[in-house]
Parts: C-alpha cells; sequence; structure tokens
C-alpha cells in the first residue's frame, strides 16, 4: 500500500509539472509578467536577443505662404486686392511689383504697397493693379516650430484694358498752390463713372488744423469737395484719389491715383452789390475798399449769387460772339481787356471797363460782366487768388448750379446731399 501511495503521489506531482510545461508551451503570458525576469533571475529570459521598439518623432509643421491669386493666373482684375495668409509660422515680408514705364516711358519697377497685420500672419496690399501687367510676388517667413525662415515666389498677369475702359482723374487745386478761402477740391474724369459710391469711398481730404466738409458730385465726371465754412486762412489741405484700379462701374476703372496739396491764403471776400452799384471788397473780416462798379444790363443782367475767381486773366480778349452776339448786331463787340476774373463758366468777369466809366456807381450798363476803372481792377486783381469769394446780390437773375464753382450757393445741408455716401 505504502508504494502504491507513493507511485499515485509522484504521480500528481509529474503530472502538474507536465500541465505547467504544457500551458508554458502554448506561448500565453500574464500581462504582470510581460519581459519580466524568471523567479530568482537577475535579467529578462530574452534581453541578449530582443529590443524595445522606439515611437517616431512628430513631423514638424511647415510654414505655408497662400495667396489669394493663383500662381501662374491670367487676366486678373485690376480691381483685385492681392492678400497673403501664413499657417504655421509669420511672414517677415511680401513684396508685388512688375516692370512698367514712367511718364518719360523709361523702364521701372512699379510696386504696390502693403501692410502686415499685427500678428504677421498676413499681408493685404494696400493699392490695385496695372492691367496688361506681369507681376511677381515674393513672400518670405519663418517656421513658428523650428524657426526656419523660407522664401516663396509666385506670377500672374492681368487683364488688358483700352484707354476707353479706364478713366483718368485730374485735381485742382495743383500741388504747392495758395489759394482762396472758397476754394472746392475739383476732381474731373475723362471717361464717366457710374458707380459715383464706389469712387467716393477712394477719395480722402485732411486739412490742418481740421474742419468738416462733404463732397458733391456736380456729373459723372466732376465731383467737389468743400469744407462747411470758409476755410481758415493759412489751413494746410491734403487731397488723395486713390483710384488706381478702382472699379467705376460700366466696365469702367481708375487708370491712376492722382493727390494734390495747396495752402488756404488770407481771406479776400468781395461783396457786389448791384442795386447800389458798388462792391465792397473785405481783406481778413475788414473793409478795405469801396468800388464804383457796372453790372449787366436789361437782356443781359448780371447772375446774383455766391461765386468764386476761377481764373485771373492780366489781359484777355472779350468777343461778343462768344455770347451769342453777332458781329453784325449793334450790341457786338470785339475788346482787349485787362484785369480779368472770372467768375462763372458762361462768361461773366470781373475786369477794367474804362470804355464803361461814366456808369460806375450810376447805371448797371455791360453785357454781365461787372466793370469799374483801370486802378480798382488793378488794386483788386493783385488781392485775390483762385477760389476768393465774390458774392453778388441786386438782381432778380439766380446763379445756375454747375455754372462755375457754385459750391457755396446753396447751404451745407444741400451741400452733402450731393454725396453718393
Amino acid at each position: 500500500m505504502q508504494s502504491e501511495t507513493l507511485f499515485r503521489r509522484r504521480f500528481v506531482v509529474l503530472g502538474a509539472v507536465a500541465l505547467a510545461a504544457g500551458l508554458a508551451g502554448c506561448g500565453v503570458v500574464p500581462a504582470n509578467q510581460t519581459g519580466s525576469a524568471l523567479p530568482g533571475s537577475s535579467e529578462s529570459p530574452h534581453s541578449s536577443s530582443t529590443k524595445t521598439p522606439s515611437t517616431p518623432s512628430p513631423a514638424v509643421p511647415t510654414l505655408l505662404m497662400t495667396p489669394n491669386v493663383a500662381d501662374g493666373a491670367k487676366n486678373v482684375q485690376v480691381d483685385t486686392l492681392v492678400f497673403v495668409r501664413a499657417k504655421a509660422g509669420t511672414l517677415s515680408k511680401v513684396s508685388l511689383s512688375h516692370k512698367g514705364k514712367d511718364k518719360a516711358g523709361k523702364p521701372q519697377t512699379v510696386t504696390v504697397p502693403g501692410e502686415l497685420s499685427k500678428d504677421r500672419t498676413s499681408w493685404t496690399a494696400t493699392g490695385r493693379l496695372d492691367p496688361a501687367a506681369r507681376y511677381r510676388l515674393v513672400m518670405s517667413g519663418t517656421n513658428a516650430a523650428d524657426r526656419v525662415e523660407s522664401t516663396s515666389e509666385s506670377t500672374f498677369s492681368t487683364r488688358a484694358l483700352t484707354l476707353d475702359q479706364q478713366t483718368y482723374p485730374s485735381l485742382f487745386p495743383l500741388t504747392d498752390t495758395t489759394v482762396g478761402v472758397g476754394m472746392p477740391v475739383v476732381l474731373t474724369f475723362d471717361v464717366p463713372v457710374t458707380d459715383r459710391a464706389e469712387v467716393e469711398k477712394h477719395l480722402s481730404v485732411s486739412s490742418s488744423p481740421a474742419q468738416p466738409g462733404s463732397w458733391h458730385w456736380y456729373s459723372d465726371t466732376e465731383v467737389h469737395y468743400r469744407p462747411k465754412t470758409y476755410w481758415k486762412s493759412g489751413t494746410a489741405v491734403k487731397v488723395q484719389a486713390d483710384l488706381n484700379g478702382v472699379n467705376a462701374g460700366g466696365g469702367i476703372y481708375g487708370q491712376n491715383s492722382a493727390s494734390t496739396s495747396f495752402t488756404i491764403g488770407r481771406s479776400v471776400v468781395t461783396k457786389v452789390d448791384l442795386s447800389s452799384k458798388k462792391a465792397k471788397v473785405y481783406v481778413d473780416g475788414s473793409l478795405a475798399r469801396t468800388i464804383p462798379v457796372s453790372g449787366g444790363k436789361s437782356g443781359f443782367i448780371s447772375r446774383s449769387g455766391s461765386k468764386l475767381v476761377m481764373a485771373k486773366l492780366e489781359q484777355t480778349r472779350m468777343a461778343s460772339e462768344t455770347i451769342g452776339i453777332s458781329k453784325n448786331s449793334p450790341e457786338a463787340y470785339d475788346l482787349k481787356v485787362k484785369y480779368a476774373l472770372r467768375v462763372t463758366s458762361s462768361g461773366e468777369f470781373l475786369h477794367a471797363a474804362p470804355w464803361n466809366g461814366a456808369n460806375f456807381g450810376r447805371v448797371n450798363a455791360s453785357h454781365g460782366c461787372i466793370g469799374m476803372s483801370t486802378a480798382d481792377a488793378e488794386w483788386l486783381f493783385n488781392q485775390v487768388k483762385i477760389g476768393d469769394p465774390v458774392i453778388t446780390t441786386g438782381t432778380a437773375r439766380g446763379l445756375e448750379q454747375g455754372n462755375g464753382w457754385t459750391d457755396w450757393d446753396i447751404s451745407y445741408s444741400q451741400y452733402k446731399k450731393g454725396s453718393a455716401l
């Protein structure tokens, strides 16, 4: 019995060992034993033949500089404002240019100005494009992850435009001139614009000292700007018409931008009263001279209204045919006139009229102009500047809007209604 019992015990032990060996042979290792040494061992059972796999490093984001105009694009509209966006980094410099010609026809590089955003993640052009031009866009920036700098380029070409598809803006007064206190900014176009509001958005006037004012459209080819009250003497005025490439409506685009700057002289205001036949000239608010005059007679009555000196002609020829009077008419005349100051487009002047001397201060006997002695005309000619006011009263004939610079012949509230904005 003892031997049998011993045999059974050995069988159980051997069976248990065999079972453990069989389980190990299936390759299933409990999770808490993965890569661990056997009990009582100081190193891993696989340390001499197996390495732990390493984790790959994450990729460094690459700086992307993306413009809104595709590389190689053709027929890009000239009113396009080019911009560049940066992703995974910042922009350091952007340039946009094309090869053009100056006014003399000499080759030059034409650069479009632009501005970087405060966070330097975008650049936006502050100017538009020229027609039929091939532009080069150069973008430089820094990768945010590794601070590596890089530069990329692209090119594109713009749509060609005929002169009939472009409008040329001209500004008056001219740069660096001194003008009168009533002088408006006069902007004219050689090709009519139909989108007045879009054009006006790109016009600006600044003055020192600052004075409020408004634009007023007289036609599709002419817009003016005047302050609420006469300019203050000594005011410096700057005007910018940023119209290059601006869509003026009807398939018309601004041909170029224009600017001017001018200064306001002393105040000289002439008040002509044709009921009393006298003109009073006020310099800086004080009466400087009273001048006997003669205005337009019946059939040629001078217009009453607030006019401005538009031109100064030391001597000019005046002929009746220019106002519709035949050279064979008893009213015909052809004269050389001195010290002439134009105040309407239709032909009214203040000027010397020695042939009419007997009527000064007594009778209105002219064909519409305001006549005075040669001495008085010369004095007045030397006092006034282009843009000084000439306010005429005493007749029943009014001044037509647009017949000269009639900006002051209506109230400021009425004037502002002429703005497109």
